[in-house]
This record gives structure tokens, sequence and C-alpha cells, in this order.
């Protein structure tokens, strides 16, 4: 067996070099096996310190770089992201353990982010007005912040750090980024592309870590904005903490997005998408649907029966062997989390209608595998029901009428997504109205939206008022300047006004 000492480790990338810092370590695994395979560098304070003190000093150069170039420098990174596609799919699929078509469609994803930022030049173009006064011209500006942050989750390592520092820098900004120390590979192998993209040393900096590198991050007054993403308790941690500091903060928390299923909905194909929705990444994304709501008994029985059917076609196995439906969860700890929910499920009453509990894959007797989990007669108030599971994990919950099932979503705490299945016009137009949700479907079960439009829930599933990527970025990593400015004529000689000036 491989020794701890003879792992390869993961080291940060500082000021464009590979750099050491930190006294800790801990291992990262696959997945699929149980077994370690890397070490991650855990950065203390002073490593923390020094990646933003490079990230300062970049940035002055940085700022007076013409958009033009900057926009460069993110189209040839998106060149060079398809080209390194499969290396850097089986380096999340590696620490995962998603199946690598997933690995794939995320990496896709967050390669539209980088192609947005490419357009720059387009997105920070100012507003001017002539003449607002006698010869006074007027117009605003958008300029940087400085040094921005971003914490990023284990679920998305190529997606969600996407979503934020390549914005960032195209903006003007310079970027430390953390992210998830479950699985760094990916991100960090992405940061270095970056670098053969263009991209200066000092403007992106990468330091893997814990708890001390983020309230580095939160307390030294050098960094002027933090993005994260992951479970709420965190997000509102971060936000409070950051903003107490004088920070700009975007805080994406948790989720439990529910999908409402009218009687008039095209089962089948409702079927189809709650599957993908449900057990895709094996439920560990923030936009999964982890509850159906199905208006009447008969279209909770069709919809039930109908899962119940695909669920038995599903194979569970790693993430590389092709034709797996899903791969593991991310660790042996959330492993056991998601098993004691589906334990606790039964406990508070509700019908486990498929579990998924003593899944064995054969050969990988040691991975994190958990098969697909179904519930039934699932009720507000349970432990299931309220709190984000954050796997394979489906519940059903049986209404009598639209309404109902839209009190039910909006008396939730989070507020991430939501979708309606139906063939019904004005239904669909009155829940797309009225739903209390960020981000909603119509026979679509994952409405995350593209690149050209912003990320972010309502509720306590986002603290601050700017979404994440999309038109939200371009504001969030920059601060408006407005110029008012005026050239007399050489001739014209003027008094004193002392009263409040005005175009009249």
């Amino acid at each position: 067996m491989t020794t701890a000492t003879a792992l390869p480790h993961i080291a940060h990338l500082i000021n464009g070099q590979s750099a050491q810092g930190g006294t800790r370590s801990q291992d990262v695994f696959n997945p699929a096996t149980g077994q370690a395979q890397k070490r991650v560098l855990l950065a203390d304070k002073p490593t923390t310190a020094q990646a933003i003190t490079n990230a300062q000093a970049a940035f002055p150069a940085w700022r007076a770089t013409p958009p033009l170039k900057r926009a460069r420098v993110m189209s040839q990174l998106k060149v060079l992201l398809e080209q390194h596609a499969e290396e850097l799919c089986a380096l999340i699929t590696s620490e995962h353990g998603k199946v690598l078509p997933d690995a794939l469609g995320e990496l896709q994803r967050g390669i539209e982010n980088v192609e947005y930022a490419s357009y720059c030049p387009e997105l920070l173009k100012g507003e001017h007005s002539k003449n607002v006064g006698p010869a006074i011209d007027s117009w605003s500006e958008f300029q940087p912040l400085g040094v921005c942050a971003g914490i990023t989750p284990f679920n998305f390592p190529a997606m969600v750090p996407l979503w934020m520092w390549p914005m960032a820098v195209a903006c003007g900004n310079t970027f430390v980024l953390k992210p998830s120390e479950r699985d760094p590979s990916s991100t960090l192998r992405i940061a270095e592309l970056a670098l053969e993209a263009g991209l200066p040393p000092g403007v992106l900096n990468v330091v893997h870590g814990d708890k001390e590198a983020v309230d580095t991050l939160l307390l030294d007054a050098r960094v002027k904005a933090i993005s994260f993403v992951g479970s709420t308790p965190v997000a509102e941690h971060i936000y409070s903490t950051g903003c107490a500091n004088g920070k700009r903060v975007q805080a994406l928390g948790g989720a439990k997005n529910h999908a409402v299923v009218m009687p008039d909905a095209d089962v089948t194909n409702a079927v189809s998408a709650l599957m993908g929705a449900a057990f895709g990444s094996c439920g560990e994304r923030c936009m999964a649907i982890p509850l159906v709501v199905a208006v009447g008994d008969a279209t909770a029985d069709a919809v039930m029966a109908g899962l119940t059917v695909e669920i038995a076609k599903m194979k569970v196995g790693p993430g590389t062997t092709p034709g797996m439906d899903m791969g593991p969860l991310v660790t042996k700890a959330h492993l056991d989390k998601v098993k004691a929910y589906v334990d606790q499920g039964i406990n508070d009453g509700a019908t486990l209608v498929v579990d998924g509990r003593a899944l064995s894959v054969a050969g990988f007797e040691g991975g994190y595998f958990l098969g697909p989990c179904l519930f039934d007669h699932v009720k507000p108030g349970m432990k299931i029901y309220q709190e984000e599971i954050f796997g394979p994990v489906l519940g059903m919950v049986r209404v009598q009428t639209l309404q109902e099932a839209m009190d039910l979503i909006d008396a939730h705490a989070y507020g991430n997504g939501t979708c309606i299945f139906t063939r019904d016009g004005e239904a669909a137009r009155y829940f797309t109205d009225n739903i209390q949700v960020g981000m909603v479907g119509v026979n679509v079960a994952l409405p995350v939206p593209v690149a050209c439009h912003s990320f972010g829930g309502w509720k306590r599933s986002l603290f601050g008022d700017l979404s994440a990527y999309g038109p939200d970025a371009v504001r969030f990593y920059t601060q408006r300047k407005t110029i008012t400015q005026r050239w007399s004529a050489s001739s014209a000689r003027e008094g004193a006004v002392f009263s409040f000036p005005s175009s009249r």
C-alpha cells in the first residue's frame, strides 16, 4: 500500500510559480477506490498573505492593461481549455468522482464564462452625456476594485472558479483563489493554463487551505471583494465577516429545489428530466432536484411508477468506466452523512420506495458508492424535506393544487431553483411570475442560466445584492466612477455662483 509520505504533493500557485507554504497537509482521495492518491498543502496565514501581497503588486500594471489585451488572454484561455479538456475531465473525475461526461459538461459551462469574460471591452464601456450643462460633459466609467478573492466548493472544481476569476481579472482586478482542498487538481491546472494563455504572474494566485486561509482572506484589508459558493451557514459567516471588514461580498449558499409536476404534464419526459436532475453528479449540485411536488395522487402515482422503473436501469460505478450514470460521493464522511439522512427519513415516517444503501460495486468495494434512493409521502417538517442532503436522495411530496405546491416552496428557507412541468401556459406563467425563487424552469429541471445571464437564488440561498457571473459579475467586480468636465472658452469670464448648480 502506498504510504502517505510517498504521495505526490499539490502545491500553491503564487506569483506565477509553484509555491510551498504551511506545515499542514491532507490527503486527496479517489472516491471510486477510497484510496489516498495525493496530498494537498494547506496554506497558513503567512502563505495566504504572501499571495495577497503578490496580487496587490500585480494590480497597477494589470489595471492599466487595455481591456482588449485582457480579452485576448481570455480568448486564448478558452482555446487551451478546449485543447486540454480530456486531461481536465480526468482530474475532475479522479478527485470528485462524477462520471466523465458530467465532468465535460461542467467544464464546458465554465468555458462559456471564460468566453463571456472575453467580451470585456464591450461590457466595460461606460455611459457618456454631452452638454449636461453649458459646455459641460459627463460620463461614467467602470473601474476595478483591486485584489479580489474567491472561495469555491468541491462539487464543481472547474466550473465555479471559472464563474469568478475570469470576469474579475477581465475587469482589471487581481485575484486570490482558495479552491476546495478535497479536489484541487483541476482548479490548479486551469490556473496554470491561464499563465500559458498570457496572464501575467501575480494576477491569479491559488492557495489551498481550510479555515486559516479563509479567515486570512476575510480579515486582510487589502482584499476588496470576496465571492463564495458553499453551504448556507458558511455563506452567512463569509458575508457577515467580510462585510464587517469593509469588503464587497457575494456568498451563494445552499438549496432545496422543488419540481412541481402538474396533472397535464408529459410524465414520461418529466420523469426523464427528474432522473438527471436528482441523480446526476450523485446529487452533489446546488441546482439538483431533491423534491418532487406532485399535484394530485394520480400524478404522484404515475411519476413514482416512472421513477421506479428508470432507477432500476441506472448504472452506478467509477466515473471513468464508460456507460455509468452515476459515480461515488466525494468522501467517506459525506457518504455516511447522506446515509444518515436516509435513516432519518425512514424514522420520520416517509416511505422508502428504493433503497440504495446496500449498493456494492464489484472491484471497488472501498469506494464511496450509494445507490439512488427514492422516498414517497415526504412531509414538510421532516429533516429530509427541510435540509439540503447533497446526495442521490429524491423525495416526493403529494399536494392537491398548484397553489398548495407554491405555498410549500415559498415557505421554505431556501429559494435557489425550482421548476414546473406542465402543458398549460397560464399555469406556467402564474408560477414563474409569483414563485419566490431566484431561478425558475418551465419543463426544464435544471434552469442554470447561461453565461450571459446571472446565477443566483433568493432567501437563504444568496447573501449579497449581486448574483454570480453574467452582467452581475461586471457590477460586482467594478466600481462606477462618474466624471463631470467643463472646458470654457478662453475669452469667457464668469463671476462666482453660490446657488446649487443645475442645467437651467
